[in-house]
């Protein structure tokens, strides 16, 4: 069978040429300027909430904070590559045995869905997301994807981001948060809307604890050095 003429073929790859341009462009500017406002922050703003989303530099956030998110969200943040495949086979055998669903994303995973993607869990988008994750990785570096994790995390309704959370639970800014309120903030990251770290109940209180614990861990094993060191 005849080959296509190449006149017809150059069509789709310039196509795909753009396409491949497009991404790494969008992915080389968050690299070196803040990122804009996220789908999550927009969505939210739409449907009535306010937004309040101060970026800092990760100088001018406590270190206690990223020991924080670190021990409570991905303690082998520094060692992997993007994916901790340990979490996630856990996540998938917890999932089979019934109950409440849980997930496996690393503190990259989430950035890369925070910045690049809309909320929800279908198959594209978890499937855009291992692709960014990759790339995120490879081009930014674990400092700035901390950095950027930092800065777009929801931490209250309409409250996007360390510098805003700080002073919307303690009144203060994030470069002057304590190893407890790091702890506290560490610990409604999973569920933002729901929990009070200012004013926490048992649940929060319990595992701001057990946090403010496992940071000690991370310090002494030096699981934030790729941040930190």
């Amino acid at each position: 069978m005849a080959k296509p003429p190449i006149k017809k073929r150059r069509p789709v790859l310039t196509v795909v040429l753009v396409l491949v341009g497009l991404v790494l462009t969008s992915i080389a500017v968050p690299r070196l300027v803040p990122p804009p406002l996220t789908f999550l922050m927009v969505t939210r703003y739409l449907e009535g909430e306010g937004l309040s989303y101060r970026w800092r530099s990760l100088n001018d956030i406590s270190p206690r904070l990223v020991e924080a998110v670190i021990a409570s969200e991905d303690s082998g943040y520094c060692a992997h590559r993007g994916f901790d495949m340990k979490a996630i086979g856990k996540a998938l055998r917890a999932n089979e045995r019934g109950g409440r669903i849980r997930g496996g994303s690393t503190i990259s995973q989430q950035t890369a869905k925070n910045v690049f993607l809309w909320p929800g869990r279908d198959w594209i988008r978890k499937g855009l997301e291992a692709g960014y994750t990759v790339l995120i990785e490879t081009l930014w570096g674990k400092r700035r994807v901390m950095e950027v994790y930092l800065n777009v995390a929801e931490w209250a309704p309409g409250v996007y981001g360390a510098e805003a959370a700080a002073r919307h639970w303690f009144g203060k800014p994030a470069s002057r948060l304590s190893a407890r309120e790091a702890a506290r903030l560490a610990a409604i990251l999973p569920s933002p809307r729901r929990y009070d770290a200012a004013s926490p109940g048992p649940w929060v209180r319990r595992h701001a604890s057990r946090v403010q614990a496992a940071m000690r861990t991370v310090r002494e094993d030096g699981l934030a050095g790729c941040v930190l060191g």
